[in-house]
Formats: structure tokens, sequence, C-alpha cells
């Protein structure tokens, strides 16, 4: 398929996916999962490389793929360059719908403000992204995924590609998670506001998200998986975060960004960047290639 038609394609099904092949100790566990994935969603399994081909990369490659039973029908990419550009390139030209990774929970504060490749891939990909931050030879178990329900033209398609995932998975629980910024109410009530107007305000304002909730929803297929509507009250990014590590969640599924962020994106911290800075559990970024330039 040629590339130019990436643009519209919707983020699922999954029939392409690619594994980041980085030589660390936990190489093993992260082609197993992606073997998995692409069992699971009956789809075509690409390896990527960016860095040397050598006889000895080649051997380990080789030997680890029997061990987990990745067979010849696997199509494995050797690139050189720089990681994140040679990867955004090479998903683009091979129209991958999900590219899975090893992604480290927490980094120093020195390679947090640098960026690392999975940070570089999250806010520039054109897919999917799922950053596993524990990989299992025998898979993870997405029992409980949690959908980070902002007000958003890209929330509809993500909720769906959440329920895609989780039904394909065998899922249990559906949790659509929707945030109000408390700066919100700070916005509407004047400085001389009783407590009680303050509370008549906040209760309007979650009943407000809870029917939002239901609306990005819509006519979502969650199978046999319980679907859970929930509140916080709380700044976005940094709430469902700690709610994600406090339930906790085998999965939290988000929006991909709108646009590139920079150092001072990571200085001043918001939605994305409470998350990417202190992962809670694994994540998807679901990239909407309909509601944007490809």
């Amino acid at each position: 398929m040629d590339h130019i038609r990436l643009k519209g394609r919707l983020p699922y099904p999954f029939e392409t996916i690619a594994v980041a092949v980085a030589f660390s100790p936990r190489l093993e566990a992260v082609l197993s999962e992606a073997r998995q994935l692409a069992g699971t969603f009956q789809a075509k399994l690409l390896l990527i490389h960016v860095g040397r081909q050598t006889p000895g990369k080649e051997a380990i490659l080789a030997e680890m793929c029997g061990h987990v039973g990745i067979g010849p029908e696997a199509e494995i990419l050797w690139k050189k360059g720089d990681p994140v550009t040679a990867l955004l390139k090479t998903c683009k030209e091979n129209v991958v719908d999900l590219l899975v990774l090893g992604a480290l929970r927490r980094e120093s504060m020195f390679r947090y403000y640098l960026g690392s490749v999975a940070r570089g891939l999250s806010r520039r990909a054109k897919c999917s992204l799922l950053l596993l931050t524990e990989p299992k030879a025998e898979g993870s178990a997405f029992g409980t995924i949690m959908v980070d329900c902002v007000d958003h033209p890209k929330t509809p398609p993500t909720i769906e590609t959440a329920m895609y995932f989780g039904r394909r998975l065998g899922s249990r629980e559906m949790c659509l998670v929707k945030e109000v910024d408390p700066a919100g109410l700070a916005m509407v009530m004047s400085d001389d506001s009783t407590d009680r107007e303050r509370e008549a305000v906040k209760e309007q304002l979650l009943l407000e998200a809870e029917e939002a909730i239901r609306q990005e929803t819509g006519s979502a297929d969650a199978g046999d998986m319980q679907v859970v509507n929930t509140v916080l009250w709380g700044r976005p990014g940094f709430a469902i975060r700690r709610f994600a590590e406090e339930k906790p969640a085998s999965l939290l599924v988000i929006n991909s960004p709108d646009s590139r962020y920079g150092l001072i994106d990571r200085i001043f911290t918001h939605d994305l960047e409470y998350i990417l800075e202190h992962l809670p559990c694994n994540i998807l970024i679901v990239h909407s290639r309909s509601t944007e330039k490809t």
C-alpha cells in the first residue's frame, strides 16, 4: 500500500504491527509480546532495528525469534540514522498501524530532558504506539483498560480503538475517564462567591463531564467488558496518571498529541507530559489519522 494512503485511514484494525528492536535485556520479552499481538490481531509483523547490521546482531535476533516463535514470515528491517527519525519514516513507508516498544516507567532527569526514543516517538509518530513498561515473555494481561476521554475530536476514535483492543485481548473492564480541571471553577466564580455556590458549580461541572463521556462513547462496542464511567477532579494528565496507578490499570489509552513538543513543554508540565514523565502502566497512544494531515 502506498504510504500516501495513510491520510484518513482509521487507527484500527491493526493490519501491520511493528516492533522496535533494541538489543537490551528486555528484547526477548518485547519480541514475544509483539508476536502474540500480531497473532491476536492477525496482523503482519515487522521487526525494525536502527543501527549497524552485524553478524553478531543477526545471530542474537535469530536466536531470540526462535525462542519466542517468530518465523520467517516476519520481515526484519535494518535501518541507519537517528532512531526516532528512522523509525518514523519506516513506519510510514510500511503503513504500520501499531508500533510496539519497551519503555521505562521513569528515567533520570538527564535522559528525560534530552528525550528518549520512546518519548520522541510519542510526540511525533503517525501511527499508534504501545509502550510496554514491563514486557513479559508470556504476554501482558490487559485486564483493566483506562481511556482518557478529553474533549477533542480524536477521542471517539480513540475510545473505539480501545474497545477493539480490549475485545480482542479479552479485557475484563473498560474504564472511561474524564478529568475536570479545577481551574475551570476559578474562571467562572467571583472572589466573593460562597462555598455553597462553589460546590453547586463544581457539581454542575462534574455532571456535564459525566454526560460528555456518554456522548463520546456513542455506539462503541464493548463486547463482554464491563464499562465504568469515572469523572476525576484534578489537573489533566496528573489526575488520570495517579488514578491509573491507584486502581491499578493494566493499560492507559490516550490521544496522540496535536503537535510536536519542545523543551519548553517539558519544563512547564501539562497533560501529556505528566503521563510521559512517569508512566503509570502500559500506554497505548492512539493516532487518529482521520483527524490530522499525514
